[in-house]
């Protein structure tokens, strides 16, 4: 019989050693780092689960006018403290009127409500104040952010696709008792009183101009999920 050459040998030897190390109980070191490295990758899972988590929708809002359409919904999220902080996303809808065709708004909108008061030993509570902003655009080749060439420098100082808006308003709360949960914990009605930058202007520079030329009022329901 041939000897194996030196290659072979090599192998044969690497292959041993592979077997009889599975074989082979781990050492007191090899343990601990075994251990050690358990804990550090489920604390990666755990990280990544809650930015994930993060990222799931804490609440669902319907707006009625506001100047982001006739009705707007759409889903946001709170955080701070006490939940002080919201920041909404919301589709709405402009119907036709005298225009060819409906159209879609898109708003961008953060909320601050920093106080909330229990009503007696009642389940509802009440925010008295809610202020923020929020920006909105409309989409429709009938707006534009930059004005068209077809008018004078300067005609129009404002793009007529897109709005800031600055609102204050109120809440009132219910907190619904855990045994009665089924999909949400909470449930807010809310008003607003709202106006744009371009409006302010108009009110600066015409002062015959009454709240309701540069003031909307809008209504609204926050439905806070589990």
């Amino acid at each position: 019989m041939k000897w194996l050459s030196s290659k072979h040998r090599t192998g044969l030897f690497v292959a041993i050693a592979g077997i009889f190390s599975m074989s082979c109980p781990i050492t007191g070191q090899e343990k601990t780092d075994t251990v050690s490295f358990i804990p550090s990758y489920q604390k990666r899972i755990q990280q990544y689960q809650t930015r994930w988590d993060r990222l799931v929708p804490q609440y669902g809002k319907i707006q009625f006018a506001g100047n982001m359409g006739l009705l707007s919904f759409g889903f946001g999220w709170d955080y701070g403290k006490n939940g002080q902080w919201e920041t909404d996303l919301l589709f709405g809808f402009v119907p036709r009127y005298s225009s060819d065709k409906a159209k879609m708004t898109f708003t961008l909108k953060e909320n601050f409500t920093p106080w909330a008061f229990p009503i007696g030993k009642t389940p509802l509570l009440i925010e008295p104040l809610s202020c923020g902003l929020y920006l909105n655009t409309i989409f429709s080749d009938q707006f534009w952010r930059k004005q068209p060439d077809r008018y004078p420098d300067g005609y129009y100082e404002f793009s007529t696709r897109m709005r800031i808006h600055i609102f204050v308003g109120q809440r009132i709360r219910l907190d619904i008792p855990e045994e009665k949960r089924f999909f949400s914990e909470d449930i807010s009605l809310f008003y607003e009183i709202s106006t744009c930058d371009m409006l302010l202007i108009s009110r600066a520079t015409n002062r015959y101009l009454k709240p309701k030329d540069y003031l909307s009022l809008s209504f609204g329901l926050k439905i806070q999920f589990l």
